[in-house]
């Protein structure tokens, strides 16, 4: 008997596809949390690449520095089928390979199933912490849809932002919710009030604009071990526990979850020196750097450092920690998982990926 194979569609393909960038012991720790399943390279969802368990331990073996790019060990002639192929096919190709994960790609090679001989079991780690989402701003860059509705309330696909946040978060058993509301406050609160949505949320009320931390302050005392903080625009595809791992790890008072970017300048440029001349000539240079993405894991002492009743941004406040020598960290994430909604451009793009990932 020819038992089906399991497959693996957009939404959950995600959790199997890395960046050439990533780290070969991000590789390891994210292939042992899939039951060591196959990992695909991709550069903007073209697939280049797999990476397997066994990749990855021989080249152990050699005593091989884990902080290089995976690219290092990666499989750069996968094996595959095209979506126009009999996926039939799917299971004898992995018996006859000895791999467990088979790619299907269209005809530009652009990722868009894996088929499994069995599906991976993902294990996720119970955290059982509280989130802090801030949700008092105005949503400027918005307008006019913040005009009409408040940010935490713009649809993204079928739900809210928000709804799409604590969804994230609630797989990793954080359940209560602390919403610091200011800005068409009562229009958030009778919608998460009056529509039996399921989620377990206090409203914190600013009485004044008091900028991306100085809400903060109001939830001084409540809390007694870490807490995530998230903006209400943004929605980050990471482990949240290793995130927790990390931060307890190094002993910081807070921890920034940083995407990695890359841009190209779209010109020719060049470098001169004093009189003018020609030093250095770059065609279209492309620039690395990191981005502060929104979401924070925070320690009750951060809230030390916020003063009552003041406009203060969040970034004020690390540097004040960083001022008195408090561990202030990051923890680094490809930028294809941050998803960030602030201005109309990016609720396009965002919207845009929602679809994709729900088809």
């Amino acid at each position: 008997m020819l038992f089906p194979t399991e497959v693996v569609r957009p939404m959950e393909m995600k959790q199997y596809i890395i960046s050439e960038n990533t780290t070969i012991r991000e590789a390891m720790r994210i292939v042992d949390a899939r039951s060591g399943s196959n990992l695909f390279v991709c550069r903007d969802g073209i697939l280049q690449a797999s990476v397997s368990d066994g990749d990855i331990r021989r080249y152990m073996l050699i005593n091989g520095d884990l902080e290089m790019p995976v690219s290092h060990i990666a499989n750069y002639k996968p094996i595959y089928l095209y979506t126009y192929d009999d996926i039939k096919q799917s299971r004898s190709i992995m018996e006859n390979h000895g791999i467990n994960a088979l790619p299907i790609v269209t005809a530009d090679m652009r990722l868009v199933q894996i088929e499994f001989l069995k599906k991976p079991v993902v294990h996720v780690q119970p955290l059982h912490m509280p989130v802090v989402i801030m949700a008092g701003g105005k949503g400027t860059r918005l307008q006019p849809y913040t005009q009409i509705l408040p940010k935490p309330l713009i649809p993204v696909g079928n739900v809210t932002i928000t709804e799409h946040i604590m969804t994230k978060f609630e797989e990793y058993d954080c359940r209560h919710f602390d919403m610091i509301v200011n800005y068409k406050k009562n229009l958030i609160k009778s919608y998460f009030q009056d529509n039996e949505i399921a989620h377990d949320i206090s409203f914190v009320e600013e009485p004044e604009f008091w900028g991306t931390a100085g809400g903060l302050k109001l939830l001084q005392g409540k809390y007694q071990g870490t807490f995530f903080v998230t903006n209400c625009d943004i929605v980050v595809e990471a482990d949240y526990a290793d995130i927790y791992r990390y931060h307890r790890e190094r002993g910081n008072i807070i921890s920034l979850v940083c995407a990695r970017k890359r841009t190209v300048i779209p010109y020719g440029t060049v470098e001169v020196n004093e009189q003018n001349e020609i030093i250095s000539l770059k065609e279209k240079p492309e620039y690395e750097f990191l981005t502060n993405t929104g979401l924070y894991l925070v320690e009750p002492e951060f809230l030390d450092y916020i003063p009552e009743n003041t406009f203060i941004h969040i970034t004020d406040v690390v540097q004040k920690c960083m001022a008195e020598h408090r561990k202030v960290g990051t923890y680094i994430i490809e930028e294809n998982a941050w998803m960030d909604m602030g201005q109309l451009e990016a609720l396009e793009q965002m919207q845009t990926r929602m679809r994709k990932d729900s088809h």
